[in-house]
């Protein structure tokens, strides 16, 4: 497995990127916060599986639903997805993450 590497300095600049890569459609998208990362893993080799993107920066967020404002570039945990001019965020935090601990040991 290879993983190639996109450090952000804020969780809000990792919620941009995945706004701007994300399908026109899509208005939700995981995100793992796991061992003082918040961080995301976009397969570069969907065929394979073996190329990944980690984008991540430090810190953490509680599990939930987040609502992230493009225009402001804020993030506020909610309870609902309700607003189709919003993106949201559904933060876990699993107990094991093989890719992700195979990742941050490579940092």
């Amino acid at each position: 497995m290879n993983i190639e590497y996109e450090e952000f300095d804020t969780i809000e600049d990792i919620f941009m990127y995945m706004t701007s890569a994300a399908p026109p459609m899509k208005n939700t998208m995981p995100i793992n916060s796991y061992k003082n990362y918040v961080m995301s893993f976009i397969p570069l080799s969907p065929s394979t599986g073996d190329t990944y993107l980690m984008i991540y920066a430090s810190g953490s967020l509680d599990p939930g639903i987040y609502e992230f404002d493009v225009a402001s570039k804020s993030y506020k945990k909610v309870e609902a997805i309700e607003r189709a001019d919003k993106v949201y965020f559904i933060s876990l935090t699993p107990k094991r993450n093989t890719i992700a601990d195979t990742a941050i040991e490579n940092l």
